[in-house]
């Protein structure tokens, strides 16, 4: 048999599809254990009492101290000057739309 012979290796027919299906399995199973893993790692974490997930962005005493100053009247400008939290956070955190530090409960 030469190098040059006929042999249909595309993956329409035959062993070229063969060949493509079980890479493609191989991807598929490495993707799900990679998930797995990753699951397993974050509940290791999560059980050491390590923190999963982004970063807080703003730490919870600040977040109260600007709904104390938002029970006050204070506006929003002179909040975020005194928080240092960029308005458009303060005003997700001031509404509710996002929990934040003693944030109440959402009601069923």
């Amino acid at each position: 048999m030469h190098a040059t012979s006929d042999i249909n290796n595309t993956t329409r027919e035959g062993m070229g599809r063969l060949a493509f299906l079980l890479i493609a399995l191989f991807a598929e199973m490495e993707r799900t254990f990679a998930g797995e893993r990753a699951a397993h790692a974050r509940a290791v974490a999560e059980a050491k009492g390590r923190h999963v997930g982004r970063p807080i962005a703003h730490p919870p005493a600040s977040i109260d101290y600007a709904r104390l100053l938002h029970a006050q009247g204070t506006s929003l400008g002179q909040i975020a000057a005194k928080t240092k939290i960029p308005k458009s956070s303060l005003h997700r955190y001031l509404t509710g739309s996002q929990g934040g530090p003693s944030a109440a409960p959402a009601s069923p």
